[in-house]
């Protein structure tokens, strides 16, 4: 079988639409400002003043930058804003960080606000060499993804090749690994290389564990190619089926 030239992991975020603010571009422009900001020393090219307005057409998307050194740029918010015009279904916009070579590579999409009662999503894909992952490593991969759920308090946000194919196509895979804003043990999931508390705050500030991020793999970045560690993270699936513990696509 040909080697891919490179591979492709995303991190899905998926979250409620009803956080005061969430429904306006700034919410969700502020978001992905800070989320990007914590990528910045892990790799250059997702750094905040990296990125651009996808417009669908070539030249034109090089010519918005998505934030400066403050946050969304005005002209970003302002073509957003224009580009949504109209639409009522629900609200979109897409950026990428300039990189045309596959392996520098980085995109964003953002649905929300949308009024079908479904929840809102951000997806930020990363191009990587074929066997690599350009944040390195799983250590760095689980730090993407607390920022994440810390920002975006989700109803589950994962790391995982695009390609990868899940056990149960009506809910979330786990890939390389999942956040599910529960508490859970090795008992629960004792496939699990890893599991890790993402730790937030209660109503009165005070620190306190509000999820888990189930790893699949440790010691090599995930690939949908490598039998041994799809058949760990499907081995996850089912058990946390089994359990109840993964939800439907139809319930978020």
């Amino acid at each position: 079988m040909k080697k891919r030239p490179y591979i492709s992991h995303d991190l899905e975020v998926r979250f409620r639409g009803d956080v005061a603010g969430s429904s306006s571009i700034e919410f969700q422009m502020d978001c992905l400002f800070e989320l990007l900001r914590g990528t910045a020393s892990l790799d250059p090219l997702l750094r905040p003043a990296q990125w651009l307005i996808a417009t669908g057409e070539k030249d034109s998307s090089y010519l918005y930058q998505a934030f400066d050194d403050n946050g969304p740029t005005t002209a970003a918010l302002a073509v957003i804003r224009e580009n949504n015009k109209g639409t009522t279904a629900v609200q979109s916009f897409s950026l990428w960080n300039g990189e045309e070579d596959h392996t520098k590579g980085a995109s964003i999409a953002c649905l929300f606000d949308r009024q079908d009662g479904r929840s809102s999503s951000v997806t930020l894909g990363v191009d990587s060499e074929p066997d690599g992952f350009r944040l390195e490593n799983s250590t760095n991969g689980i730090k993407l993804l607390v920022e994440a759920a810390q920002l975006y308090k989700p109803l589950y946000c994962s790391i995982s090749p695009g390609q990868y194919d899940a056990v149960f196509p009506d809910r979330p895979g786990v890939g390389w690994m999942l956040y599910l804003p529960r508490l859970l043990t090795i008992q629960q999931v004792p496939e699990a290389r890893a599991l890790v508390p993402v730790i937030g705050k209660d109503d009165k500030g005070k620190d306190k564990q509000v999820g888990t991020i189930i790893v699949s793999v440790t010691d090599a970045p995930f690939s949908d190619e490598n039998p041994e560690h799809v058949k760990i993270a499907h081995a996850i699936e089912i058990r946390l089926v089994d359990q109840d513990l993964l939800p439907r696509y139809t319930d978020l």
